[in-house]
């Protein structure tokens, strides 16, 4: 799987749409504003969810945007080649995504007071979202087996590396006041409180009506029926013939997948890993 990779600094990105320059210009010269919005995940940990959500917020609800703009175009990955032809463009506040570990974010975030929003995932589900998503795409090869990603995903061979590092990197910003950590599950489980929580961040008051709005327009059905989101666009340069990335949305689906000894060595990994974090950062244990 390695060999479609480009290595950049011990971190794996997609030969297609990356490049070490943009790479290298995004960190070191990319300049922050302080009324920039940036959503940050690792990848499969929910964050075109997360994009739609904070996309209707912004427009009180309203969806055109989202069903006009493509995700992409709307909040555009700021490592990837493309992105500055969207970002050129933009108007202020701009909204902007990345999967970069925090090693490789703009630098110009530390002093800044543009606002962050961190997404973490149940890693198990991770995993198996990853691995589906790399079964769906025909920009680098497939994995032989869910064992060989399941191994990959663990040693962090995988695009944009270990996750254990991604999270570690960026959870010290947790104590900032212009840095949101959410998990998936607590969005999941609570929809409304979670949004409302983003509304406060991002110090955007709607309306009770605006509100339901914002959580009618970002269901998992909304999303999977819209092309300008289900990213069903790209299908003949990127996917195979599937009519959205969208595939279950829930939690725990790990569950079905991995076996029992899958499980217990994530486990054992996990905890050793993650031992100096506070539990209570990971709403699925």
């Amino acid at each position: 799987m390695s060999e479609d990779y480009l290595w950049f600094e011990g971190i794996a990105f997609p030969k297609r749409s990356y490049k070490p320059e943009r790479i290298r210009e995004v960190r070191d010269e990319f300049v922050m504003k302080d009324d920039d919005v940036v959503i940050v995940t690792y990848p499969k940990s929910g964050t075109n969810w997360l994009i739609e959500i904070v996309c209707l917020i912004l427009s009180k609800g309203d969806p055109k945007w989202n069903q006009s703009v493509p995700t992409w175009e709307r909040s555009p990955w700021i490592e990837t080649v493309h992105a500055h032809k969207f970002i050129d463009n933009m108007k202020d506040p701009r909204l902007f995504s990345s999967h970069l570990p925090f090693q490789l974010f703009p630098k110009s975030i530390v002093g800044s007071k543009a606002k962050v929003i961190y997404l973490i995932r149940n890693p198990r589900d991770v995993i198996v979202s990853g691995y589906h998503f790399l079964n769906s795409e025909f920009f680098i090869e497939k994995p032989k087996s869910l064992q060989q990603y399941f191994e990959c995903f663990i040693q962090g061979n995988v695009i944009y590396g270990s996750w254990f590092d991604h999270v570690h990197g960026w959870i010290p910003m947790r104590e900032k006041g212009n840095f949101l950590m959410l998990s998936y599950e607590e969005l999941s489980k609570d929809k409304r409180s979670t949004v409302e929580k983003i509304c406060q961040f991002l110090e955007k008051k709607l309306e009770p009506e605006e509100l339901d709005l914002v959580l009618k327009n970002s269901t998992f059905k909304a999303m999977e029926d819209n092309n300008r989101s289900n990213f069903s666009l790209l299908n003949e340069t990127a996917f195979s013939s599937i009519p959205s990335i969208m595939r279950k949305g829930i939690c725990g689906d790990w569950k079905n997948v991995l076996t029992v000894a899958q499980a217990e060595v994530f486990d054992k990994i996990f905890q050793e890993k993650m031992a100096d974090l506070p539990r209570e950062l990971f709403p699925w244990q």
